[in-house]
């Protein structure tokens, strides 16, 4: 693939020497980044310098103008930053509108978690019909993460409320008060130098049943995110990274 890079910090860092394995980078474009691999400063399709698809990990502050632009101008696109969800519907229609746009997103393209989304999403409507277990979700990461819950966390806790009977409210603030019945606590750790753990627990009173996922290190997201550009090159639509490990796992 001829791939462009949108956003050049530590995701692009890592996908570009990953690239560089068997694919080939023909730009780099990141407003703020002063390192000599970018190419440009500004999104233009001439900068894009006739890339087949576009992985975009850039900052949150342009990504919605950004999605119009691949959208508009049908550049088959690979979404990772995250903060413009309550857009999807808008994003959606526009899509449908430009019928020869192709584009899919995550929070998280570690094909490792999700995987372990499906596995959540089996055990939670599992061990839910049982009505012997609650359940609650915890994350840890890095000193230096900027947001809580991660992205991650949130999808996570998403596939529990929807197979779980009976919890349909993720809750994750700080609680100073007793959860209640429907919700699902979503807590978050920082600290340390940890790339990302995130731990499903199932809980009954007489015995826990706990799933855990741990990422040694950023090269699973950066690789699940080349997997995702390769699957979207021949496809047309508005896609999430579901739909492609839904044609990994025959569902």
């Amino acid at each position: 693939m001829d791939i462009a890079l949108v956003g050049y910090g530590k995701m692009g860092n890592m996908i570009n020497s990953l690239v560089e394995e068997r694919d080939n980078v023909v730009a780099i474009i990141d407003p703020f980044s002063k390192r000599a691999e970018v190419s440009a400063k500004e999104l233009t399709l001439d900068n894009l310098n006739g890339a087949q698809v576009v992985i975009d990990f850039s900052h949150p502050s342009s990504i919605e103008s950004n999605i119009r632009f691949y959208i508009e101008n049908s550049v088959p696109c690979v979404i990772g930053t995250t903060g413009w969800y309550d857009k999807i519907d808008e994003f959606k229609s526009l899509s449908k509108d430009f019928k020869s746009s192709s584009l899919i997103y995550s929070g998280n393209f570690s094909m490792g978690v999700a995987l372990f989304r499906e596995i959540i999403k089996y055990a939670a409507s599992i061990l839910s019909k049982t009505a012997l277990y609650d359940v609650f979700l915890n994350e840890i990461h890095h000193k230096d993460k900027a947001d809580s819950p991660s992205g991650t966390s949130l999808l996570l806790a998403e596939a529990v409320r929807d197979n779980f009977e009976g919890k349909d409210t993720i809750v994750s603030e700080e609680l100073k008060r007793k959860i209640n019945k429907n919700e699902i606590h979503c807590s978050s750790t920082r600290g340390g130098y940890i790339t990302g753990t995130h731990s499903v627990v199932f809980d009954s009173s007489v015995d826990s049943i706990e799933l855990v996922h741990r990422a040694k290190n950023r090269e699973g997201f950066a690789r699940g995110a080349l997997i995702a550009a390769s699957w979207i090159l021949d496809k047309k639509g508005f896609f999430n990274l579901d739909d492609l490990v839904n044609t990994l796992t025959n569902n």
